[in-house]
């Protein structure tokens, strides 16, 4: 549980779940309006930061810069939206948080400005945290500590003689996410192919020659008149298929990288100084 010393820090530090995960910046703290005591914080989440989760620090423990809360990020981030009636949380929103994160209500009335001790008080100015001086945080319209650390004001006890003016950054990056898929796949289609091949065929030629001296022997060995038959065999060459499966090309899908460039627009906040009555600016 947070003391009522690290509620001076707290402001700024780096929000962890349960599991370790980081879950954003702490950047605003609510008091017990009974006791004054820490009871619960917003944390910066979503995209650059942009929206405000309320989460109980009753288990909550803080070391150096770091705040771990019982929780999960998802947890955190999920949590109820409240709308604030002047940084004010009533009961009704304080029972609906405590609900969600499973714990049980504290019994208060809200956190007004009625009740401050430890020097959160609205008219107690013994520690110069007063409610018409609004630049520490610890007034009774604002419930967010900002910082009571040297430097950020001129009236709390711990300032020295200037005020830092600070003012927002705006950090681009870039984050990596799926935006399509592609798939390579293999199928077979069928088709028709035409190939025109020479095919020879043997066909019966009648031949005649006229009787010589050089075949007069062969012509007359047989007897002189008898009945005689003949016989070849005539052959063709017909076309055949013949398929044998042969690799052709390699095919795989890689991926390339292009560059565009977006736009991106937020608001950042500057704190302006400004000075009352007779004085030089050098």
């Amino acid at each position: 549980m947070l003391t009522e010393d690290q509620a001076r820090e707290v402001i700024g530090a780096t929000a962890y779940g349960d599991d370790g995960e980081k879950i954003g910046k702490v950047g605003q703290l609510f008091l017990d309006d009974q006791t004054g005591r820490p009871e619960f914080v917003t944390v910066n989440t979503g995209f650059f930061g942009t929206s405000e989760s309320f989460v109980p620090v009753a288990d909550a423990t803080f070391n150096g810069d770091r705040l771990v809360v019982p929780f999960s990020k998802d947890k955190v981030k999920d949590a109820p939206n409240v709308d604030l009636d002047g940084r004010h949380l009533d009961e009704s929103e304080e029972q609906r948080l405590y609900e969600y994160y499973g714990m049980s209500s504290s019994g208060t009335a809200g956190y007004t400005d009625t009740d401050r001790t430890t020097g959160y008080t609205d008219t107690d100015t013994t520690t110069g945290y007063t409610d018409t001086d609004r630049t520490t945080g610890y007034t009774d319209t604002d419930r967010d500590v900002t910082s009571g650390t040297e430097g950020y004001d001129t009236s709390g006890p711990t300032t020295d003689d200037a005020m830092t003016r600070s003012e927002e950054q705006l950090r681009v990056g870039t984050t990596s996410e799926e935006a399509g898929r592609a798939r390579l796949r293999k199928y077979v289609t069928t088709e028709h192919e035409t190939h025109t091949v020479p095919v020879r065929k043997e066909k019966a030629v009648l031949e005649t020659e006229p009787i010589t001296d050089g075949n007069v022997g062969a012509a007359t060995s047989g007897p002189d008149i008898s009945e005689e038959e003949h016989e070849v065999v005539l052959r063709e060459e017909r076309a055949t298929v013949d398929k044998t499966v042969e690799p052709v090309e390699r095919v795989r899908l890689g991926t390339e990288t292009t560059t565009d460039e977006e736009t991106v627009t937020e608001e950042v906040r500057k704190e302006q100084v400004e000075v009352e009555g007779d004085a030089d600016r050098r």
